[in-house]
């Protein structure tokens, strides 16, 4: 029978175990509460980023609303250009001859020639041939300027009587004031033309 028997540990080797385990316990415990702070922080920050996604979101709509709603509220211009556009073009044409007033000033020229007696003289000839479809082209070209010169005048002074009152485009403008300038030119030579005050008529010799 052995009666040997296991020595106990003594005071200091105990001492050395509870401190180990009081450590481990610390260290898991920080653990945790790190873990938990960590945790939290991630959370917090989602929460921080989506009420700042949140936020931008509601701001854009915001804002792509209210340029919706301005252009809704700004008046198309459409109509306005293509008036300042042909007042242009009427002005031009005006200056340059059109095939109406061609066709109108060989009506005039064959008309005055069928009025025309046989023993008229040379000037009443000269006028049938020449001075009356003269006439009638500055007739023509001249009511082209007038037209040209109303419709540019129309269009720049539209938008003073607007509710509310609008601005035209600089382009829209421009394009007008060349309208008003070429029809009030264009009104200028027929009125020389028509009355004979820019060239002469001429006369046979006695």
């Amino acid at each position: 029978m052995d009666t040997t028997k296991t020595p106990a540990p003594n005071a200091a080797e105990a001492d050395t175990q509870v401190d180990l385990e009081k450590s481990e316990t610390t260290q898991d415990a920080a653990a945790e509460a790190k873990a938990d702070a960590d945790l939290a922080a991630a959370t917090d920050t989602d929460a921080d980023s989506a009420l700042t996604d949140s936020a931008l979101t509601d701001a854009d709509l915001d804002d792509d609303f209210a340029e919706d709603q301005a252009e809704a509220e700004q008046p198309s211009q459409v109509g306005s250009a293509a008036f300042a556009i042909v007042s242009a073009g009427l002005s031009v044409v005006a200056l340059s001859g059109s095939w109406v007033a061609g066709i109108v000033s060989e009506r005039a020229s064959i008309a005055a020639r069928l009025e025309l007696s046989q023993a008229a003289d040379a000037n009443a000839q000269i006028a049938a041939q020449f001075v009356d479809p003269w006439h009638t082209t500055a007739m023509v070209n001249g009511v082209f300027s007038a037209l040209a010169l109303i419709i540019a005048t129309f269009v720049l002074a539209l938008p003073a009587f607007s509710t509310p009152e609008r601005t035209l485009p600089t382009w829209v403008r421009s394009v007008s004031w060349a309208g008003i300038g070429l029809g009030a030119l264009g009104v200028l030579l027929f009125v020389l033309m028509y009355f004979d005050l820019l060239l002469a008529i001429p006369k046979a010799a006695a």
